[in-house]
C-alpha cells in the first residue's frame, strides 16, 4: 500500500508505509529504508530521519541538517530558531569583503603597470577577483546560517547534467 504525495483532496499523515515527494530535490520520491526508521530518496540519495509524532523529516547527511514538516499534502520547511545576524556581524562581513579589495586596489593605484604593458589590465582584474571571492565567502556563510539549500540544488543539477551526459554517450 503506497500513498503518493501528489496533490489530492485528502490529507495523508506521514508514515513509513507511504512514498512522498522528496523535500530536498523535489524530483524524486522518498520511501522507508528497510529495517530503519528513516526515509531515502531515489533521486538525490539523501537519507532522512523521521519524527512521526511531529510529522517531520530531517536530512542527516548535510551540515547543518535541513528539516521539513509534512502538512498532509506537501512539505513545509522548518526553520531553526536563529537570531538574526546583528550589526557587528554585518560590519565584519563588509570589512572582510572591502578591506582586502581595498588593499589590492591601493597597490594597483600606488604601483601602476607600465603604460604600454600587455598586463596593464591585471591589477584591476585581480582587485575584482578579490572582491568576488570574498563576497562569495560571506554569501556562502549567510546561506549556511539561514539554511538556504542552494548547495543541495547545485549538487542535484550537477548530477542531472552528468547523468544526461552519460546517457548521451551510451547512445
Amino acid at each position: 500500500m503506497t500513498q503518493s504525495a501528489s496533490p489530492s483532496p485528502s490529507v495523508t499523515p506521514l508514515n513509513f508505509r507511504g512514498a512522498y515527494r522528496c523535500p530536498a530535490c523535489r524530483r524524486g520520491q522518498i520511501s522507508a529504508l528497510v529495517l530503519t526508521e528513516a526515509f531515502g530518496c531515489n533521486t538525490c540519495n539523501h537519507i532522512f530521519t523521521a519524527n512521526l509524532a511531529k510529522q517531520s523529516v530531517q536530512v542527516v547527511d548535510s551540515s547543518p541538517p535541513l528539516a521539513w514538516r509534512w502538512n498532509g499534502r506537501k512539505w513545509k520547511p522548518t526553520h531553526r530558531d536563529v537570531d538574526p545576524l546583528n550589526g557587528w556581524v554585518w560590519c565584519l562581513a563588509i570589512a572582510f569583503v572591502l578591506l582586502p579589495t581595498s588593499i589590492v586596489a591601493l597597490g594597483a593605484y600606488v604601483f601602476p603597470p607600465l603604460p604600454d604593458s600587455a598586463w596593464g589590465w591585471f591589477p584591476l582584474a585581480w582587485a575584482g577577483l578579490t572582491l568576488g571571492a570574498h563576497f562569495a565567502c560571506v554569501a556562502w556563510l549567510v546561506m549556511e546560517y539561514y539554511q538556504f539549500p542552494a548547495i543541495l540544488f547545485l549538487r542535484l543539477g550537477q548530477r542531472r547534467l552528468s547523468s544526461t551526459g552519460n546517457s548521451r554517450l551510451r547512445m
